[in-house]
């Protein structure tokens, strides 16, 4: 037990430590009113997280962490910039203190002529700020790092869908340094502009999405001008920081002789009676200014060769009995020759999700650029499962796209079972994901598609031998759909018993 003067003095050293010791944010924003089970009221227009995972779901097969990455971010950037507004708003509302003089004074009432102290100190100038003042919310970037086909841009075309800002869509690739023959990178915030229909205000809450960028990366190993002169690469890196971080950019608008009449004027070869005296809408500026302070970018791209470096930090070599040695075979960078398509076989642990800012810059990018994506998000390539669900479950899947093809020329056209199996393990020895998937389809679907339209059949049914090349597609006329369903139910039958 303690004694009266020991508790007092340990009491009085654990409130030394208690100040000393932060634990918690240094500035409190502590909101206007005492917030209740029935205060908050979302916006109308905005889904959450969960809501925008669950419309991925329907598009999308797998990916739930970049579902998630990137539902968080865009939910959070319709907060951020409707937090933002409203504190630029309450800042420019706020009274002036300093031009108030005792002359605004109701009459009869004069102000009290008292000096301070001299030894007191002077107040914080807080009266010119709004009484309960909130931060200035900073943006972050996202970085999907994933294989080719595994959904990349088909996650940011479904959000776009989503949305209730503008959203513009660029390919990294024809981006070069300002001065040179190719794309400015303004021309990410100029399309985004055309998203908003001219409306910079909206587009400078809006969200650019560039695709490819593992393109502009640091080109190594180059001799004379283009060595010393990396005009497509860190050129364009260093072109997007101050774009990504926040400043005003300066685009070009149409220009006068290329602007579009209204529907209703350009219908008319004369203007009529009553409408003489209105005047003709006022032209668009040459230039407009956008704030990309609240713009979102998300940014992506295969990055073919990344595993190697996270590989080569990872499994360092060393000597000794216990020692982890690199592996001396790579499936991606071993054979001398960079493969086109990135193979659907998964390991048992995604090298990507172990992917670090320290990895990205030895693959190529300059520090300032990765700094400013704080979030980083990979995709795993698509398993033979992932693929079956492409195939058949998802909305606008492959079979219902070419049932609908088939059904435009009046044919129906049934896939069997084992089929649909032989089509996924061969897009999974093929490589290349979706993209993939659709190439085994074309290829498959060649001859009926050239031999169906304009003749009397009817109907059209794939099995497996067609899948491996044994066999043509079975045709049947007119009539003859009961042998069609037949045959369609025997096929399924014998994989049925297989099964068992």
């Amino acid at each position: 037990m303690l004694s009266g003067h020991q508790l007092a003095r340990h009491v009085r050293s654990l409130r030394i430590l208690t100040h000393s010791l932060r634990t918690q944010a240094r500035y409190e924003y502590i909101p206007q009113e005492e917030p209740d089970e029935c205060s908050f009221v979302r916006p109308a227009g905005l889904a959450t997280p969960r809501q925008l995972v669950q419309y991925l779901d329907e598009f999308v097969i797998g990916q739930e962490n970049a579902k998630k990455v990137l539902s968080v971010a865009v939910f959070n950037h319709y907060n951020r910039v409707r937090a933002n507004l409203a504190a630029i708003e309450d800042q420019e509302n706020a009274p002036n203190w300093n031009e108030i003089n005792s002359s605004d004074a109701p009459s009869g009432v004069t102000s009290a002529r008292i000096h301070p102290h001299p030894q007191r100190l002077a107040p914080p100038q807080l009266l010119s700020q709004p009484r309960h003042a909130s931060p200035l919310f900073e943006k972050s970037n996202v970085l999907i790092i994933g294989p080719t086909g595994s959904g990349k841009t088909l996650l940011a075309r479904t959000l776009a869908r989503v949305l209730d800002v503008p959203f513009s869509a660029s390919d990294a690739t024809s981006f070069t340094q300002a001065g040179y023959v190719g794309e400015d990178v303004d021309m990410a915030v100029q399309r985004l502009l055309q998203a908003a229909n001219w409306d910079p205000v909206r587009a400078s809450t809006g969200i650019v999405y560039i695709d490819e960028v593992d393109k502009i990366a640091r080109k190594s190993g180059g001799t004379g001008i283009e060595g010393s002169r990396d005009v497509g690469g860190e050129g364009v890196q260093q072109a997007f920081l101050r774009m990504m971080e926040g400043s005003v950019v300066t685009v070009q608008g149409k220009s006068p002789g290329t602007l579009e009449l209204p529907p209703s004027a350009a219908g008319e070869g004369r203007s009529r009676p009553g409408a003489r005296g209105q005047s003709p809408p006022p032209p668009r500026p040459d230039t407009y200014n956008i704030d990309t302070s609240n713009v979102l970018f998300i940014l992506s791209g295969a990055f073919v060769g990344l595993d190697t470096v996270v590989k080569r930090r990872v499994a360092k070599g060393s000597i000794g009995f216990t020692a982890k040695l690199a592996p001396t075979e790579d499936n991606s960078g071993s054979r001398g020759f960079m493969p086109f398509f990135t193979p659907n076989r998964r390991s048992l642990h995604n090298v990507l999700d172990l992917v670090e800012p320290s990895d990205l810059v030895n693959y190529g990018f300059i520090p300032e650029f990765i700094s400013r994506l704080p979030s980083i998000t990979t995709l795993a390539p698509l398993t033979i499962p992932d693929l079956r669900r492409i195939l058949t479950e998802v909305r606008g899947s492959l079979v219902s796209q070419y049932t609908s093809l088939f059904g435009y020329s009046g044919v129906e056209i049934r896939f069997t079972s084992a089929a649909l199996d032989q089509i996924c393990h061969s897009a999974a020895e093929r490589g290349g994901g979706a993209r993939g998937l659709r190439g085994i389809m074309e290829a498959l679907l060649l001859e009926p598609m050239y031999e169906v339209p304009g003749s009397s059949t009817r109907y059209v049914l794939i099995d497996e031998d067609v899948v491996l090349g044994k066999k043509q597609a079975m045709y049947w006329t007119r009539g003859e759909g009961p042998t069609f369903w037949a045959a369609w139910a025997d096929e399924e039958q014998l994989v049925t018993k297989k099964q068992m």
